[in-house]
């Protein structure tokens, strides 16, 4: 059984065909309009959520299926206690894929082992989030036309931000990607990231606290949110959550086609006059999610012989 638990679970060759095939869907919606007729995905997200689950919901009735599921630990039958394991092999009796949040790191793939239906993990804690890498990598090909030679900058939560370490995961098996990671202290890259990732792969990269002072270089700005539900106390959250903000002023050096991206939800981290400059892509990005769900979604059905 095929299941998507980590961005790395996907070579790059495979990477390309999905986001062609996401690309394809985009184009021409109407032809894929039944592919899963009859088919049905469950939504099991232990975590709250807007964006992805909303996202995956649009992607499979878009497909023509169905969709059933919970969108909080307490309707479903883990606040009696059940295990991730059983709450799979009992969902996998009434659907044929399974999108899964939940905020333990490792708990999708410990549901994978047991699963008789392909698994998506939709987020684990601080770890991965590799639907939304190929969202992100769906948008930077469309806005910079393809994944290879330009400079990105990562910013603000580098430490518990899941899109961050995935997207790098990712970007650093592209030639000519230079990584600018841009943080302070207390939030840069864990070392497991840095090390195993960026440093194996022999990918450049260099880590800095000045936003303003590396702006002229990027080709792509990858904004996110320092998480309130990541700390354990609120005085550290207080002290960091201001960081790092995107305003109009701050944009005056970067370059004319740089490319803003965000995984949202945005809280104050990009001003929202922002919004209307061409240089936005979170909202296009968004979009982009949910066809490459669609993709991913048709893919690992297909591999399951469903």
């Amino acid at each position: 059984m095929r299941h998507l638990i980590d961005i790395r679970d996907l070579d790059m060759r495979e990477i390309l065909t999905l986001l062609d095939l996401a690309d394809d869907i985009y184009a021409k919606p109407e032809d894929f309009r039944e592919v899963c007729r009859y088919k049905k995905l469950a939504t099991l997200f232990f975590e709250p959520s807007t964006r992805t689950r909303l996202s995956f919901e649009a992607a499979m009735m878009e497909l023509g299926g169905k969709v059933l599921g919970f969108s909080e630990a307490a309707s479903s039958s883990a606040s009696k206690g059940e295990s991730v394991s059983d709450t799979v092999r009992v969902v996998g009796c009434y659907a044929d894929i399974i999108a899964m949040r939940h905020p333990k790191e490792g708990a999708p793939l410990a549901a994978a082992l047991h699963s008789t239906v392909p698994i998506i993990n939709a987020g684990d804690g601080g770890h991965n989030h590799p639907t939304q890498t190929l969202t992100d990598l769906m948008t930077i090909r469309r806005e910079k036309g393809g994944l290879s030679d330009f400079t990105i900058g990562l910013c603000g939560d580098l430490k518990f931000g899941r899109t961050v370490h995935s997207l790098i995961a990712a970007l650093s098996r592209c030639e000519g990607v230079k990584f600018v990671c841009i943080s302070p202290e207390e939030l840069r890259l864990p070392g497991y990231v840095r090390q195993d990732v960026l440093i194996k792969s022999g990918a450049e990269f260099e880590e800095v606290s000045d936003l303003a002072e590396v702006m002229p270089e990027l080709d792509v700005l990858y904004m996110t949110r320092v998480q309130r539900e990541r700390f354990f106390n609120e005085e550290d959250y207080l002290r960091l959550k201001d960081s790092y903000i995107l305003t109009p002023a701050k944009l005056e050096r970067a370059k004319r086609d740089l490319s803003i991206l965000h995984p949202l939800p945005r809280v104050n981290e990009i001003d929202t006059a922002i919004d209307a400059d061409p240089r936005a892509c979170y909202f296009r990005q968004a979009l982009n999610g949910k066809f490459v769900r669609m993709a991913l979604i048709l893919k690992l059905l297909e591999e399951a012989g469903k």
